[in-house]
């Protein structure tokens, strides 16, 4: 093919391309404004915003925190939750999935336990606790603009001009100039290549830089409070917070893990 035709189909290519990406990034931003608003008006699930913090203030201390306000637990100083007796009738419930979830583990179990422990050796509360978040995340997503992502024409296009750039190369390499025309239309044919090249790299940073919806979402919900429950029982009750934050931090139950201790004969006593 003649380097000047080819001259002439680099340059309308190379121009359109950069007028593709400032329109991109004009769409971007408008997009990117319309989520942080409606990230700014969502209201988060109190628990779910909560998941991500650290134990003693994440989301299984805030279900322990409502059991407690609710009457349907207690804890002691070591940090084991028990079941009251409202809390043992099968017909009473938290009123939210996470904190019945707590309310279940602890039904199941023949002796006090630490809230940790529940949170890192039952798999039905693990299930529950994960289930909840999805239904939780899913409930946002459904508020939010639908993130922006690359159709299939779009992509055929980048694998079309990736064709072009290497047939336009071997032409450029098999086809030595044979005038001043040639030679001109080769240089314009290789800058307009490295502009595309370039391109390319803009494209990606561009879209880098603008950032994730899920990201959005992370930074939103990183801003929130404590959970309202902890923040209550903090001013009902500090020792019972205190011994909450205990019992969060504990995986174990202890040396005998709830087991009845064993009776060890008197020093000095034979058998």
């Amino acid at each position: 093919m003649d380097p000047v035709v080819i001259a002439c189909v680099e340059l309308p290519v190379t121009a359109l391309l950069y007028g593709m990406l400032g329109l991109y990034g004009v769409r971007q931003r408008r997009w990117l404004q319309m989520a942080v608003d409606r990230c700014a008006a969502l209201v988060v699930e109190p628990y779910h915003a909560a998941a991500k913090r650290w134990w003693g203030e994440d989301d299984v201390a805030a279900a322990g925190a409502r059991l407690l306000l609710d009457g349907l637990v207690t804890v002691n100083h070591r940090g084991n939750l028990s079941l009251t007796p409202a809390g043992s009738n099968p017909g009473r419930s938290a009123g939210h999935p996470l904190p019945d979830a707590v309310l279940d583990a602890l039904r199941r179990r023949t002796a006090p336990t630490p809230l940790g422990n529940i949170a890192f050796n039952d798999s039905a509360f693990q299930t529950a606790r994960k289930n909840f978040h999805i239904t939780a995340l899913a409930r946002l997503w459904a508020h939010l603009p639908e993130q922006m992502r690359s159709s299939a024409l779009a992509t055929a296009g980048v694998w079309l001009l990736l064709g072009w750039q290497v047939y336009t190369t071997v032409v450029l390499m098999a086809i030595p100039p044979t005038g001043p025309g040639d030679r001109t239309a080769g240089w314009v044919i290789w800058w307009s290549l490295v502009a595309q090249f370039v391109w390319f790299g803009l494209y990606g940073r561009q879209r880098k830089r603008t950032g994730s919806l899920q990201e959005l979402l992370e930074a939103h919900v990183a801003v929130l409070r404590w959970h309202p429950a902890l923040t209550e029982l903090a001013e009902r009750d500090p020792e019972t917070a205190y011994r909450l934050r205990t019992s969060r931090l504990r995986t174990r139950r202890g040396r005998n893990r709830g087991r009845p201790r064993r009776r060890t004969a008197p020093a000095g006593t034979t058998g």
